[in-house]
């Protein structure tokens, strides 16, 4: 196969999509090992690919609700600015990771000598070549497009990089209480037993999105998580986190993750820790943490309101039992 030089990949959509496609980067540079290789995300998801040796730039164009105080037509400046530097950089390859049509565009935009699109559309001109999605996971899907790029698999576990470790002492457990959708979201009393069930050499440390529930553009669980604080006391260690960097950082001196299925659970099968994760209304063969042990935990509803504390603790006693870390 020829060596391709220069490779863009285009992510646009969410952390645990990006997380997702790590592998995809690591086998690219494997086959393609003097590739300046480059990856476009929304500047929020940046922090996922920080210190990532798989890649050589990292491009960012910005969200609107990513965007305090920018108004829409600079935002619009911005991108188009951003198109036309893509399009003189004159890319061997690009491989549109993210289905749609707006990415569908932008490759098509970008001129580049070889453009492959993940579940293309029709009717989108331009030389391309649609690589099939199928089903699997969703790293199975993204790392197709490596597939045609010469990348050998299987696919590697997904890779996030923290700036520190801060693992020491008791086991730590960490619990994230937030999730976008309504069918993962487990009640705040189901919590507290929980913490309570758990005996004192457990060290707990507490993860939410951060910000109000009355923010439209992102919503939060201050409240929530300060009233999980406030009824269980120092049992649990608050951990705020108001940036992905920070939120990152403090999943990396976990020894394990309680949570449900979300750009948390995937940040940390990313920094390989053990999972426990629950899921609702969303298709657990496509989404599950990748690379890691991990205990599953869908009711038959569909919705984490019918997992039971008993159950819960089972699973995270059993994950803590069979791959305590070594320190």
């Amino acid at each position: 196969m020829n060596r391709t030089s220069s490779i863009l990949i285009i992510r646009r959509d969410n952390i645990g999509d990006l997380v997702c496609t790590t592998p995809l980067l690591r086998a690219l540079r494997q086959a393609h090992p003097s590739a300046w290789i480059a990856v476009l995300v929304n500047s929020y998801n940046a922090p996922v690919l920080k210190g990532n040796q798989d890649i050589n730039e990292v491009l960012c164009y910005r969200k609107a609700k990513h965007s305090e105080g920018e108004t829409v037509i600079g935002l619009l400046l911005d991108r188009v600015r951003l198109g036309w530097r893509l399009r003189r950089r004159r890319w061997d390859a690009v491989l549109v990771a993210s289905p749609g049509a707006r990415a569908e565009r932008l490759a098509a935009f970008v001129g580049a000598g070889r453009v492959l699109v993940r579940g293309a559309r029709d009717g989108l001109r331009g030389r391309r070549e649609t690589v099939a999605e199928g089903g699997g996971h969703e790293v199975e899907r993204a790392f197709a497009l490596g597939a045609r790029m010469g990348a050998a698999g299987p696919p590697a576990p997904s890779r996030v990089l923290a700036n520190a470790s801060t693992r020491e002492g008791a086991y730590t457990l960490g619990i994230h209480i937030s999730a976008r959708k309504p069918s993962q979201r487990w009640p705040l009393d189901r919590f507290v037993a929980l913490v309570r069930a758990l005996d004192a050499n457990w060290r707990l440390r507490l993860f939410w999105a951060p910000g109000t529930e009355s923010d439209a553009r992102h919503p939060g669980d201050d409240r929530k998580a300060a009233n999980l604080s406030q009824e269980l006391g120092d049992r649990v260690e608050p951990f705020p986190t108001r940036s992905l960097g920070q939120l990152i950082d403090g999943l990396a001196g976990c020894d394990s993750l309680f949570c449900s299925d979300g750009g948390a659970m995937h940040l940390a099968a990313g920094l390989g820790l053990p999972i426990i994760c629950m899921f609702g209304d969303s298709d657990a063969g496509r989404w599950h943490p990748w690379g890691v042990p991990y205990r599953l935990l869908q009711p038959a509803s569909r919705h984490v309101d019918d997992v039971g504390v008993a159950e819960a603790l089972a699973a995270i006693r059993e994950l803590a039992a069979e791959y305590r870390p070594t320190r």
